[in-house]
């Protein structure tokens, strides 16, 4: 298993649109496809979080998912309401992730 926090930038009455969205996109079997086992959409202000846990690899996800008809269709519909963090330097997902540098879990 493997968490993904993606980071980006939203307008905060987006929300419920972006959820909405993502409730859809679940209900399909683009979950199954990617592996999927949680995720969690939180906001700060204009900041957008996704939080992400899938069975296998992040890499082997993106490689699996990428040309999706589902997951197409979901980035287009998100594009109206999610941004780069930092457009200038925005090539792929992987530079929207944040990296992991402490965790702590209870009884390790």
């Amino acid at each position: 298993m493997e968490r993904a926090l993606i980071v980006a930038r939203m307008r905060p009455e987006s929300a419920a649109e972006v959820a909405r969205l993502f409730g859809e996109s679940d209900a399909t079997d683009l979950p199954r496809v990617a592996g999927t086992i949680s995720r969690t959409l939180l906001r700060f202000h204009d900041l957008y979080f996704h939080l992400t846990e899938v069975a296998d690899s992040r890499s082997a996800t993106i490689a699996e998912i990428r040309e999706h008809p589902g997951y197409l269709k979901l980035s287009r519909e998100l594009s109206a309401h999610i941004s780069a963090y930092d457009p200038r330097t925005w090539r792929s997902p992987a530079d929207a992730m944040a990296h992991e540098f402490y965790r702590w879990e209870a009884g390790s």
